[in-house]
């Protein structure tokens, strides 16, 4: 029987992540979906895994309070929104093309192969269409709206971005059913062990992004 607190297993796993320094790291070690499913409690999160609250709650309990999402929540919108571009906008589009170009040099030299992510360098390819029309709507239509103060008429465009951001989820989900979780079968080549180190990359980094965007960003500017 747990002994974990309820406070804490009562708590959204959005809230979790921005408000212990090192959540994420934590939540991403269990697979807990804390950006698109941030407005899941732990302890429904736990449960839906099958997972044992203890060890994990202890864990979280360790932290330090006060992380630098935390602090995000502080800081001037227009310096959140330049973080958000520079580290992650222009990130995602450095990531994508490699990941595509390896992807397919993987399933042309080796789609007869045991476990070979036939079909992820299409949906590399539609997932980086998507993505980067999402960015740009965010850089041209709702970030000026967000450095404004326009935070009643930008409602509408943040839900948009928010469902849009659920798609983005979907994507990764898929990219890890056909990569094994982004496990490489024994006799993978190099390319291919380095593409899925990438891929793994990408997915820390994208929910990261959608984290900062749906539990610090969207959450401050609907609540002002």
């Amino acid at each position: 029987m747990t002994t974990a607190t309820p406070s804490l297993l009562g708590t959204s796993l959005g809230e979790i992540a921005t408000q212990l320094a090192g959540a994420t790291r934590v939540l991403r070690q269990y697979k807990l979906d804390f950006c698109c499913g941030g407005h899941v409690t732990l302890e429904e999160a736990l449960a839906s895994k099958g997972l044992d609250a203890e060890p994990i709650v202890q864990q979280l309990q360790a932290l330090t309070a006060g992380s630098a999402e935390q602090d995000w929540q502080s800081r001037p919108v227009e310096e959140l929104i330049d973080h958000i571009y520079q580290n992650y906008h222009l990130l995602h589009r450095e990531q994508l093309p490699d990941l595509l170009r390896m992807a397919r040099r993987v399933e042309a030299v080796h789609g007869d192969k045991p476990g070979c992510p036939v079909g992820l360098a299409d949906h590399l390819q539609a997932m980086a269409i998507e993505l980067e029309s999402h960015m740009q709507k965010e850089e041209q239509v709702l970030f000026p709206m967000l450095r404004q103060g326009m935070t009643a008429q930008a409602a509408g465009p943040i839900t948009v971005m928010q469902h849009e951001h659920d798609d983005h989820g979907e994507s990764l989900q898929h990219i890890i059913e056909l990569t094994d979780d982004m496990t490489p079968p024994p006799h993978a080549c190099n390319t291919w062990r380095a593409l899925y180190l990438g891929l793994d990359g990408l997915r820390n980094d994208l929910m990261e992004h959608i984290h900062l965007e749906n539990n610090v960003l969207f959450k401050g500017a609907l609540n002002a």
